[in-house]
Order: C-alpha cells, then structure tokens, then sequence
C-alpha cells in the first residue's frame, strides 16, 4: 500500500513590517484600475476617467492625515517619500536624525546628527532641544513608529519642539500607516509606503504641511505639481488608496494584534525567563514585538524559524537578505545583545491560531539550543 503525501501545516508569515499581505479591498482596486487605458495628463475622457482615479486616492489619504489633497504627493514608496522629503527641504538647513531611523532615513542624510534615544527606544526630547538649541536652520527626521521594536515617537512634542526652534520635521510614518492613527501632528511632511499597509508595491506618498513644498528629485512632465515628474502608477495608486481606507475601517484589528503580540510575549517568557523584549515599557504599536533571546545570533534564529514554518527577521527588510547587529537596539544600549533578536509582526490578517503557531515553533528551537549548550 502506497502511502499518501505528507501534509504540513501552511506557512505562518510573521513578517509584516517588511510587507503586509494584500488586503482584498486593495486588489479589486488594481484590477480595476488596470483597465483603465487613459493616461491621468490626458485631457480626453479616457485621461479623465483615470484622472478621476487618481484624485479620488489623493483625497483619500488627505483625509487620513489632516492634510490638504493638493499636498499629497504620490511616490514610488516610502524610500523615495523620504528621500524627496529629506532632500527636498534640506537645502540650507543642517539635518538632524534620530538614531533609530530606518536605514531609508539615515542613508538619504549621510551627514545627519544623531539624536539619541531613551533606553525603551523614545527619542530623547532634551537631547532635540539641546540641538535645535545652536547651529542655525534645521530638519529633523523622525520615524512615528520604529520598524523593529514597534516603539511610537512623540511626534507632537518633538514637532512643538521644533517649530520653536525654527526648525522643519519631517515624519517617516511607513510603519505606523494602517496601524495606528496617523496625522500630520505639527509636522511639516509626512512619508507613507503602501506594500506595509495591505496594498501593492510600488506607491507611496509624501503629505506636505500647507504652504511647505519641495524641490523634486525627478524632473518630468509636470506630474504631481511638479514635484515628482513621471506617469503616475495608477494601479498602485489606488491599491494603497484602498488598503488605507481599509485599515482604517477595520477598528477591531489593533485590539485583535495586541492580544496576540502579548501572547506571544507571555508565552516566550514562560518558556525562557532570560528572554527580553526591547521597546516594551514604552507605546508600541500593537501587531509588533521584538524577541532578544540573550548569546543566540538573530541569523540562527531566523533559519531554525523558517525551517519550522514560521516567517519573522531580524532588523529592516532592506539590507540585501543580510543579519547583523540591529543599529536600533545598539542605539538603546544593549551591546552586544543588540546581534540577537528577532523581529515578529503579525499582519492584518494574523489567524486566532497565530500565538500558538508560534509558540510551538519558538519552544522547540529553544529546546534544541538548550540541548546544545548542556
């Protein structure tokens, strides 16, 4: 008797910081968009039929952050937002950074200042009014929410702070998008990725604060106000159009999130009482943990994680498939621990089984480097 084929359980995909799954609302907006032919510049009615496409995403995401239409500026994701933020507004002002940026941030700005962070991953306000406080024009970068920890920065003080100092903020907002309310706050721009908020890849967006503008990286047609030349990708466009409209109609999700991040964490402390979650006495946002699990390499954690079945990282999803020490948790004072974490971020679609999936994954590895060390 042959025997039948052996069934293993399906991947649990524990990596949403570095792309959501596509939400359905996102996908029915692509595809039709996709067939419209017209181009959004042409004036014939195929043009403004797609024009009417465009527009409607714009107003969309507006509406989300507290912003005018007309200062929404679509991008091909998050990493060129920032770019055209930091480079747009940057010329004749001194660039200061907090040193938890995503790695999109801090190689746009090469020469920034490093402001430091707090031991739960906060930026440190005193140390920004200490900076602002001599050395001329400034503008500050600062991410609303920190990719690998999930740490929420106050924006609103540190814009407060800003502003009486003269100084512009911009916000990398990529991870908070979708998760948690996000607005302009008292920024002055406002990036956004839609591939980390259920849509597609390929569309971000810069909101500006009215009356601040940028100077453009890509010259072209015209297109966007002149400040992003080049065809809109309209598909994706409206793809993220769509996830944010979605996220924001799903009020139940950050609760639901929350409950498994916190499983989760319950769970891991159980099976391993060393283990520390970094970032955790400060507001996070709901769907993301970090797991450090003392003297074990993030990279060996990765492997055995995948090998079981379950998808987590370690840092930021744009290092070329690289793990190394976290800059992040480096910034947060925990040396050498800093090369052995990982990341989980459940996605808005993480299942009622998720926490356990886990669990039963990260207590065999566990088990096996225990077994090893005896």
């Amino acid at each position: 008797m042959t025997a039948g084929p052996v069934m293993h359980p399906a991947p649990v995909y524990l990596d949403a910081n570095a792309t959501e799954p596509l939400r359905p609302e996102a996908r029915a907006a692509v595809l039709a968009a996709l067939d419209l032919v017209g181009n959004p510049s042409s004036v014939h009615a195929e043009g403004r039929a797609a024009r009417r496409v465009l527009e409607q995403a714009r107003a969309t995401l507006a509406q989300a952050c507290g912003a005018r239409p007309q200062d929404v500026v679509f991008t091909a994701g998050g990493t060129e937002a920032n770019a055209l933020a930091i480079r747009g507004l940057a010329p004749g002002r001194r660039v200061l950074a907090g040193a938890t940026e995503h790695p999109a941030v801090l190689r746009a700005a090469p020469d920034a200042t490093l402001l430091p962070v707090l031991a739960d991953g906060t930026l440190d306000l005193a140390a920004l009014e200490s900076a602002l406080a001599t050395g001329g024009p400034a503008l500050v970068c600062l991410m609303a929410a920190n990719n690998e920890t999930g740490v929420l920065h106050p924006i609103a003080p540190a814009a407060a702070i800003c502003h009486a100092h003269g100084a512009l903020l911009h916000v990398d907002a990529v991870q908070a998008a979708g998760r948690v309310p996000v607005a302009l706050d008292g920024a002055d721009s406002l990036a956004i990725s839609g591939h980390k908020i259920g849509g597609p890849k390929g569309a971000g967006a810069l909101v500006l604060r009215a009356g601040v503008d940028v100077t453009p990286l890509v010259a072209g047609g015209g297109q966007e106000r002149g400040r992003r030349g080049g065809t809109e990708p309209l598909p994706a466009i409206a793809g993220l159009a769509a996830a944010l409209a979605a996220a924001h109609a799903d009020i139940g999700t950050p609760a639901r999130l929350a409950a498994l991040r916190d499983t989760i964490e319950a769970s891991v402390t159980a099976l391993a009482p060393e283990a520390r979650f970094p970032g955790r006495a400060a507001p996070r946002l709901p769907n993301t943990t970090s797991i450090l699990l003392p003297g074990v390499p993030a990279e060996t954690q990765v492997i055995a994680l995948d090998l079981a079945g379950v998808r987590v990282s370690a840092g930021a999803a744009c290092s070329s498939g690289k793990v190394g020490a976290s800059h992040v948790l480096a910034a947060m004072g925990l040396g050498a621990d800093a090369a052995c974490a990982v990341r989980v971020s459940l996605p808005w679609n993480a299942g009622a089984d998720t926490a356990e999936r886990f669990t039963q994954a990260w207590a065999a590895m566990h088990a096996r480097l225990a077994r090893r060390a005896a």
